[in-house]
């Protein structure tokens, strides 16, 4: 049986994995779903110096300390973080996966890779609501399927730092032997599919919105098992 790690996204926190980690342990997998410092339950952590590195340096840790390497899932903002921490420690990752996942070259970030309204949209947020080094949340109907679903996140997502967006990943190449698999929705925020596609990563579709997790986490959570 597998070890799972999964990685949340920007605003969010393990919460948002809670329909699926049953899933996997009802397999009789491990499933690991932590909140990175600053958001979710972490909020009362969150300062300007917290970085895409802070979060990197917070996963390697986690992979290190579990007794087998893990199937290392990344969501969204997450898919930097899992995409870093794989080309840093790619012993400890039997398999990448990349969940509506961001992922660039050495030294791009979230926003040089978003398009360019996109970014102006973040810098102008964190600028006008956010003290200029917070991104406080969208709206979360733009992530799921169902006012329900917004509703919930609504009552949990909390702000993102700037620097975990502006911050440039750091990529030795290592990650490029790591058996990476993306997993998209059918209508993807940004060009998740070809991004995952240009490395050499399969892509695989799942019915649902951004937040698949939330959306069909018995359709994903099936995927999951099936490439561990």
């Amino acid at each position: 049986m597998a070890r799972f790690l999964l990685v949340h996204g920007a605003w969010h926190g393990g919460w948002c994995w809670e329909r699926v980690v049953p899933l996997l342990e009802a397999a009789g997998h491990r499933a690991e779903a932590p909140t990175l410092r600053g958001l979710g339950e972490r909020a009362g952590e969150l300062e300007p110096r917290i970085g895409l590195r802070a979060h990197v340096d917070e996963v390697v840790a986690l992979l290190g300390d579990g007794p087998e390497p893990a199937v290392l899932v990344g969501h969204s903002y997450g898919g930097l973080v899992a995409r870093e921490a794989a080309d840093r420690a790619p012993a400890r990752v039997r398999r990448l996966v990349l969940l509506e996942g961001w992922l660039g070259d050495d030294g791009e970030s979230l926003l040089t890779l978003a398009p360019g309204w996109m970014a102006a949209a973040f810098r102008q947020a964190a600028e006008e609501r956010g003290g200029g080094w917070r991104i406080p949340p969208p709206d979360p109907a733009t992530l799921v399927t169902s006012e329900a679903d917004a509703a919930w996140l609504r009552e949990r997502m909390t702000d993102q730092p700037l620097r975990t967006f502006s911050e440039p990943t750091r990529l030795t190449g290592a990650v490029g032997d790591v058996p990476t698999t993306a997993i998209v929705s059918p209508a993807p925020l940004a060009p998740f599919g070809e991004w995952a596609a240009a490395v050499g990563a399969p892509v695989l579709t799942i019915p649902g919105a951004h937040d698949l997790m939330l959306t069909s986490p018995a359709e994903l959570a099936a995927e999951l098992r099936r490439l561990a």
